[in-house]
């Protein structure tokens, strides 16, 4: 070939090359100024269709499936821990984000599309035979495998998340060298060199071609090829972890994932998700009890002021409220069925479907009934937590003191723990190994000195004496119940049936003090409790009980119960009685007075313990008041104020069936002890309606429709583990309504008659009923 046959080959090539660069839209090959410059290069392209009429070699093509669709967005993660991996990463032209679909199928996607360049492979220019056997039986081997993923717990949220957590370790020499490397083993994956690739791109590419697993593994192996061990390690760990998380959380979802809303019948469970509805939670404390009531107007009690936060179940060891208070220690309060458990059942299940706290590695939920088991023997915290989380034996020592893997504790229901919390003499612990008793574990997590790196979050009821020490750092919110929509949401999810739900919801706002009490999620749930029952029986059409008195005295017993349950399991029922009759006569005397808060002098009269009242039967509720800008003193009074109001009706009523004595001439009727006797008992009640019309801002109404309700048979029948001896009224409602009949026929006033109506309701008669007694 001579000179002029050269040039004219090699303008030849230039402008084929040309083309196929305009036709391909790509540019030519990027060369690095390395030594290895040579190791790869592109084969000579095949013409494009309209460079020649004569038919294309097809020969050497792979006809492959085609892959799976690539992600559009990233917004389906919903892990904290990534959104700094996500929040420089721009959309591309086209209004896609990102190429990798979090939630898709975690099979083998093929990275050679019909529809991609990439059909066309980049084949590596190798420098022996064996270094390109091995190479390509590693590629095919892993292809062949790529649809067997061995581990449950790989997601593609974890994945991502670990390999870019990784490389984000990698300085920027290390990562153009992690790149060159990948390039050199797995040249399948590109048809450029990816030395302009940033790290997302990267990722998604890998992930694009191989499942997880594989994917995994040809980070640690490139990592290991240029020489980063500890990185190694380190994704190792993260996986080795993420696998015991996984199985944590099934065993989580087991405990949590399923609820029974019924309380008559605990054995119907519905998936938590279908009952739950977001309670109150402010993020203040001290904010004293609701005192929205039917008839008086009551004024804030001194309690807190400040308006305070609306915080959700998200928010409250979330990673921005920890780093703007820092503080390792939130205790969470609330009066008994405000729905404290209900919300720490939501975080864990946030936690467990990744909806939340995604900044807390591992969340274990240590419950004070579970943590009875281990009074009087010698035990660990670790022990505590591989004996009721098995799983976690798997965990390192570094894992529980690393800062990057962190560890909460959920203690449910610290007022159920009866040891004396001893912060002054109370050994120190700090060495989550070590052996000794539960008491020195829970005080030594309450200073904060136990687990330094760990997150408490502790529930309680508000206590006489506080829980903490003063020199812990600690955040403390409270759970309020439900708002006006919270109520109706939690009906509507209740009852399946809408017809049901919007019967049920009509009722509550019929009666102005069973929406007001509806603010508590444990009574609304007694009321559902009940319409149901009503249902079952008498149909969906029947009609819904105008009393309050039965639904308070469920309340009351589901209150003692769970005392006698949790607290005191020895307690007797002659112990009970007493200690409601002190707290009924307290209760009594402050309503008269019209006083709704109790001081220490007004317990000092009672005979009872203030913490039996506000942590054993929950009736009662502590709180700090502010009177002087620098004073400040506890206080105590009843979870409601018609809570007050039935325990003074239920002094009244036990003292006249027990003791035969009226409360309103206090006059013992010695002869009549234990027993109605004639009319006597309506002596009780004349006493009782004169001394409410005198009133005449019905501060005994609420009172005298309680009192009228307790000498119905149902609830006496409820009542009577607290009386002395059987009680019967067989004309009890034919004389009641007769004397309210009386009442109402002198025409007191527009107020006065309303009171006397609604007791017509408690014993379950109408006016038209009553006329005709």
């Amino acid at each position: 070939m001579d000179d002029t046959e050269t040039e004219d080959h090699h303008m030849q090539s230039r402008s084929s090359s040309s083309i196929g660069e305009a036709v391909s839209n790509r540019g030519p090959a990027v060369n690095d100024a390395d030594d290895d410059d040579d190791l790869y290069y592109i084969p000579e392209r095949r013409p494009s269709l309209d460079l020649g009429t004569s038919p294309m070699d097809t020969f050497h093509r792979h006809y492959v499936g085609q892959a799976v669709p690539p992600a559009l967005s990233y917004k389906s993660m919903s892990s904290e821990e990534s959104s700094d991996i996500m929040e420089d990463e721009d959309e591309d032209e086209d209004g896609s984000s990102t190429r990798v679909q979090l939630n898709r199928a975690d099979s083998y996607s093929s990275c050679y599309t019909l529809d991609s360049d990439d059909c066309e492979k980049i084949t590596p220019k190798v420098k022996n035979k064996d270094d390109s056997e091995a190479m390509l039986s590693e590629t095919a081997e892993m292809i062949q495998n790529s649809n067997e993923i061995t581990d449950p717990s790989l997601t593609v949220a974890f994945t991502l998340k670990a390999i870019c957590s990784t490389l984000g370790k990698l300085s920027e020499g290390e990562f153009q060298r992690f790149k060159k490397q990948l390039w050199t083993g797995y040249p399948q994956l590109f048809n450029t060199s990816p030395q302009g690739m940033d790290m997302l791109d990267l990722v998604d590419r890998l992930l694009e071609c191989y499942n997880l697993e594989v994917s995994l593994h040809i980070t640690k192996t490139v990592l290991e090829k240029i020489g980063q061990t500890k990185i190694v390690d380190y994704i190792q760990t993260l996986c080795h972890r993420n696998e015991v998380r996984y199985d944590l959380c099934k065993s989580l979802k087991k405990i949590y994932g399923d609820v029974s809303e019924d309380l008559a019948h605990p054995a119907e469970m519905w998936p938590f998700d279908d009952v739950f509805t977001n309670p109150y939670i402010t993020s203040t404390c001290d904010n004293g009890p609701n005192i929205e009531h039917e008839v008086m107007t009551i004024k804030k009690l001194d309690s807190n002021r400040e308006p305070g936060k609306l915080l959700s179940t998200k928010d409250i060891m979330s990673s921005e409220r920890l780093e703007h208070s820092n503080v390792k220690l939130v205790l969470l309060t609330g009066v008994p069925g405000s729905g404290k458990s209900v919300a720490i059942r939501r975080l864990i299940l946030d936690w467990i479907e990744e909806r939340s706290h995604q900044h807390v590695s591992f969340l274990f939920p240590l419950p004070f009934k579970e943590l009875k088991q281990f009074e009087g023997v010698k035990v660990s915290l670790l022990e505590i937590i591989q004996k009721l989380y098995p799983e976690t034996k798997r965990l390192r020592d570094e894992d529980f003191r690393s800062e990057d893997c962190k560890i909460m504790f959920v203690f449910d229901g610290l007022d159920e723990y009866n040891e004396k919390l001893d912060f002054q003499n109370t050994e120190l612990l700090s060495d989550y190994t070590d052996s000794t008793t539960l008491n020195v574990i829970v005080v030594n997590l309450l200073r904060g000195r136990l687990l330094y790196r760990g997150l408490f979050l502790v529930t309680t009821r508000s206590q006489v004496k506080r829980c903490i020490p003063w020199d812990t750092h600690y955040d403390e919110i409270e759970v309020r119940g439900f708002c006006d929509p919270e109520r109706e949401e939690y009906f509507k999810k209740r009852f399946k049936d809408p017809e049901k739900a919007d019967r049920v919801i009509a009722h509550i706002n019929s009666c102005k003090t069973l929406r007001i009490m509806c603010h508590l999620p444990l009574f609304c749930s007694l009321i559902a409790d009940e319409c149901q029952q009503i249902f079952n029986e008498r149909g969906s059409q029947a009609e819904l009980p105008k009393s309050i008195t039965h639904i308070y005295t469920k309340l009351l017993l589901t209150l003692i119960r769970h005392h006698r349950t949790f607290r005191a399991p020895d307690r007797s029922a002659e112990n009970e009685r007493d200690f409601l009759m002190k707290l009924g006569k307290l209760a009594f005397t402050m309503l008269e007075q019209g006083q709704f808060k109790m001081t220490k002098s007004d317990w000092k009269e009672t005979g009872i313990s203030d913490e039996e009242a506000v942590i054993n039967s929950g009736l009662c509720m502590q709180y700090i008041t502010k009177p002087y800008v620098l004073f400040q003193e506890r206080v105590l009074s009843f979870i409601h104020p018609t809570v007050q109001e039935y325990l003074a009706a239920l002094y009244a009523f036990l003292s006249f069936t027990n003791q035969g004595k009226n409360i309103f001439d206090q006059q013992l009727k010695g002869k009549f002890r234990g027993m109605f006797k004639g009319p006597k008992v309506m002596e009780l009640y004349k006493s009782a309606v004169d001394r409410s019309l005198v009133y005449e801002d019905g501060k005994l109404d609420i009172f005298l429709r309680f009192l009228f309700g307790m000498g119905l048979r149902s609830n006496r029948e409820l009542l009577q583990p607290w009386c002395m001896s059987s009680v019967k009224l067989p004309t009890f409602v034919e004389e009641a309504a007769s004397l309210i009949k009386k009442k109402l026929k002198e025409n007191l006033g527009p107020g006065r008659n309303d009171s006397l109506q609604r007791c017509l309701e408690e014993i379950g008669m109408s006016m038209s009923e009553a006329a005709s007694c």
